[in-house]
């Protein structure tokens, strides 16, 4: 699928730095900077590792105080 082309505003009111201007636009709809995260929590749910490994895991918290599990 290739990307739009479209205008799109640019963010308006960004000082200067170092005698350079700066333009922030919001093109990037169909980008994203941890999309191979996104990729490897999907996996990670749909196989469970964090789970079995935590299994794995003595806790020697005490489990009435214990907000987050290990996995």
């Amino acid at each position: 699928m290739l990307a739009s082309v479209a205008n799109t505003p640019i963010l308006p009111g960004l000082s200067p730095v170092a005698g350079k201007s700066i333009e922030a636009r919001f093109d990037g709809d169909l980008l994203s900077s941890d999309g191979g995260l996104l990729g490897l929590r999907a996996i990670e749910q749909r196989l469970g590792i964090a789970s079995r490994l935590a299994a794995c895991i003595d806790d020697p918290r005490a489990p009435g105080r214990v907000i987050h599990g290990l996995d």
